[in-house]
């Protein structure tokens, strides 16, 4: 793994293949990305720390490209967030860039990779989007067109019958995957989703063989399945049922 600046997550960028939709998820290039918030409400919180990860599946973890930033959010910290990834407002006055830089730093690594369709790749993809979505709102920037994305936390709904979480930490583990570092930390986190394609491709060869050309559409329809079964368990329980889509 290689701490970068954006500049050099930028050159990166422009090095990588383009890809084509008949790209197998398996043999991919994939940009990781994780951000830690003020809070959970996209459009109103806003992001403070943020890291892609760029993965060559040639050189896995060794050969990651890495650029993280921290962000002053002009907006106070949810003390429940803060107990959660440790930033503080005092802290993210001090050391956080301003929001107009970072986040357009961000959506454009973001853009330069779809354009070699690389997959953006996030647990839990629809919170990140979206409050990447919410910033770009916000600060009256560019907005990004629909993306391609890779969301190991949909595909292990899909493919892994188990019970329990399925929380980063609890999937990772049931994966074998070694943290490197903890979580709740977005390098951490981001690097962490990224390990977990190889192992899934292996024990489930059926999802490194999905194409980049059938990727949103298998999501879009595993998301729905769970949403079902999900909603079933709900009602059973007196519990309104959940309506979200996935991306």
């Amino acid at each position: 793994m290689t701490m970068t600046t954006y500049t050099a997550l930028e050159q990166a960028l422009h090095q990588a293949p383009r890809q084509t939709g008949t790209t197998e998820l398996a043999s991919s290039w994939l940009l990781g990305f994780d951000t830690e918030t003020t809070g959970t409400q996209a459009g109103r919180d806003a992001i403070v720390s943020a890291t892609l990860v760029l993965r060559n599946p040639d050189t896995g973890y060794a050969g990651d490209t890495v650029a993280e930033w921290v962000i002053n959010p002009h907006r106070p910290m949810n003390p429940r967030a803060s107990e959660v990834n440790g930033f503080t407002d005092d802290f993210l006055a001090a050391h956080g860039m301003e929001p107009q830089e970072a986040i357009s730093q961000i959506a454009q690594a973001v853009d330069l990779a779809q354009r070699h369709s690389i997959p953006l790749l996030a647990y839990n993809a629809p919170f990140d989007v979206h409050m990447l979505s919410g910033d770009l709102r916000r600060w009256k920037l560019d907005s990004l067109p629909k993306l391609l994305v890779v969301d190991p936390l949909v595909i292990d709904r899909a493919i892994s019958r188990r019970a329990g979480k399925r929380t980063l930490a609890y999937t990772t583990e049931y994966y074998g995957v070694e943290p490197h570092g903890d979580f709740h930390d977005a390098t951490a986190d981001t690097t962490a989703a990224v390990d977990l394609i190889e192992p899934m491709g292996t024990l489930y060869p059926q999802i490194g063989r999905l194409t980049l050309g059938q990727l949103m559409n298998w999501q879009r329809d595993a998301h729905g399945q769970w949403r079902e079964s999900f909603n079933r368990w709900l009602v059973e329980r007196g519990r309104r049922p959940i309506t979200d889509e996935w991306l």
